[in-house]
């Protein structure tokens, strides 16, 4: 698979970046869990970067696998992470326990 810069994966799927770092800024999110559906997996270390180019936090990329927007990985809560944002999924907003996921 060619690498993709994040301007051509932006082409592909409507990653709504400015809607992340808005609301990683918001939420002062310094870890950021970035769960990904399996087709956009290939790319989730450029969208990674880039959150961490423009905001500062550190950003973890779920890796396990991943079957929409119900599956919320248990261990985001042990591990410290503030926000959780899920690609992919249709839009909505939910809390489990103190970790925002977008």
């Amino acid at each position: 698979m060619q690498n993709k810069t994040i301007s051509e994966i932006n082409e592909i799927y409507d990653l709504e970046l400015e809607r992340i770092i808005k609301t990683i800024k918001k939420e002062k999110a310094k870890k950021v869990l970035l769960q990904f559906p399996e087709g956009m997996k290939p790319y989730s270390q450029v969208i990674s970067d880039e959150i961490e180019k423009r905001v500062k936090c550190a950003c973890f990329i779920f890796l396990d696998s991943c079957f929409g927007a119900c599956d919320i990985p248990v261990e985001a809560e042990r591990l410290g992470i503030d926000l959780i944002v899920q690609f992919g999924h249709s839009s909505w907003n939910f809390k489990k326990g103190k970790i925002k996921i977008v």
